[in-house]
């Protein structure tokens, strides 16, 4: 989508983006769909393949294969509304409302190394709670941005964001470790030792869905409905971008989207972990000391010991997340002129056939940012049909090959792109999988 400027919703992507039409007008619920799904460390293939291998071994050796590095994203957008109108020669409004599930998890590898295989073969070593670190939000964003022509070579936009959080679940930055050793006392062969123990899940608009038993399902969705609207935790951000001609036929752009946060302070409530403790597991008494039932409680006296020393508090403090930002830079070269007079909204008013370009990616994400390189080739096929095919390098493929389309026929816009094209036969081994349609009507003067 980044700088194919035929498409309306390339301004969500740049709002310095060049714009040459006069007015849009999204068609409501299909002016954009977009999804994509990330995995950094193993696709569905390695584990589903029919090959004779058992399940179990298969997922044993991704656990093994996969680091705490290794991460899972999925983002998914929906335009509800979206439109803009030129005020003048070089001033172009849009605005619009959608909505976006983003979420990120880190492969959390001690943890699932200790669920999967157990302590037994893993006596002295530390599992780390510090891998577990995870961000989800749904909600809805209203955005109104401004697109202004300084001169014949330089383009400034801004977009203003205003968010309302449906629901958010974010645990980042824990801390602790989970240790089998050999017995310091000598009361037993091993001691078990969870060592300062600082875990946190943060939540917002979850708990009053799930927490009361008797939910009125009709009651749940007229909430939703009030936090789609402003009834949510809010937030604010901003989008800014640029487009600047260096030369004719050399173009250079660049954006910062999402840069915001929201306050949550509804129907918030953390989930706190927190302390130490050490046991040599349980301990039998003989001859036997009885309770009431006739039975010694081990377990029940195991687990009093730990709720005093492991503390699991639910708070209502108030807390902010900020948005995962994103970067765009791209350098385009546009060649190959065409005989017709139509403008080309891709290359300005230089009815250019063709062009090259570079573009560079980055999202903020909780413990460092994620990064693309994109290598594209544009090609105007007809003045109805536009083209564009990508070759990306990112963390989940280095043979990464995309094509998007763009049909504009009379004040009709369609248009449909996805990615990893040659994973088609067998997506099951794609290790990302983006899709993104949608339909416009477009309208201009000199129509």
């Amino acid at each position: 989508m980044y700088d194919f400027n035929v498409i309306p919703q390339t301004l969500n992507q740049n709002p310095g983006a060049l714009v040459t039409f006069d007015k849009h007008f999204g068609i409501p619920l299909l002016s954009q769909f977009h999804v994509n799904f990330g995995s950094s460390g193993v696709s569905a293939y390695d584990i589903f393949r029919d090959d004779g291998v058992d399940i179990n071994i298969k997922i044993g050796n991704a656990i093994n294969a996969m680091s705490h590095r290794d991460y899972f994203t999925l983002n998914q957008q929906l335009d509800i509304i979206n439109g803009g109108w030129r005020k003048d020669e070089t001033t172009y409004f849009s605005y619009g409302m959608y909505e976006e599930v983003d979420m990120i998890s880190y492969f959390p590898k001690d943890v699932a190394v200790l669920l999967w295989e157990g302590n037994a073969n893993h006596i002295g070593r530390s599992f780390s709670l510090n891998d577990v670190s995870f961000k989800a939000e749904l909600l809805s964003v209203f955005h109104f941005g401004i697109n202004k022509q300084i001169n014949k070579k330089f383009t400034l936009g801004a977009r203003a964001k205003i968010y309302s959080s449906i629901a958010n679940v974010n645990s980042v930055n824990n801390s602790g470790t989970f240790t089998t050793r050999e017995s310091t006392t000598g009361d037993n062969v091993y001691e078990h030792v969870f060592q300062a123990l600082d875990g946190r899940v943060q939540t917002s608009g979850i708990a009053p869905l799930i927490g009361d038993e008797n939910s009125d399902f009709s009651k749940d969705i007229k909430t939703l409905r009030k936090r789609i609207l402003f009834g949510g935790n809010l937030g604010l951000g901003i989008d800014v971008g640029f487009t600047y001609q260096l030369k004719e036929q050399h173009i250079i752009t660049g954006s910062l989207l999402d840069f915001g946060a929201i306050f949550h302070s509804k129907d918030v409530e953390t989930y706190h972990l927190n302390g130490s403790y050490t046991t040599e597991g349980l301990e039998l008494i003989f001859p036997p000391l009885l309770n009431a039932e006739g039975t010694t409680p081990y377990w029940q006296n195991l687990e009093d010991e730990f709720d005093e020393n492991i503390k699991i508090d639910t708070l209502k403090n108030n807390y902010v997340t900020w948005r995962s930002s994103k970067v765009n830079l791209s350098y385009r070269y546009n060649f190959g002129k065409g005989n017709g007079q139509d403008c080309d909204c891709y290359a300005g008013q230089k009815p250019y056939q063709n062009a090259l370009g570079l573009q560079l990616f980055s999202v903020f994400r909780p413990r460092r940012p994620q990064f693309a390189a994109t290598a594209f080739y544009y090609r105007r096929l007809f003045d109805f049909l536009k083209l564009k095919a990508t070759y990306t390098v990112d963390a989940f493929s280095l043979r990464n090959f995309g094509l998007g389309a763009s049909l504009h026929i009379g004040r009709f816009n369609m248009y449909l792109m996805g990615n990893n094209l040659f994973e088609l036969q067998n997506i099951s081994k794609a290790q990302s999988v983006s899709l993104q349609f949608g339909i416009n009507l477009i309208f201009d003067s000199n129509d």
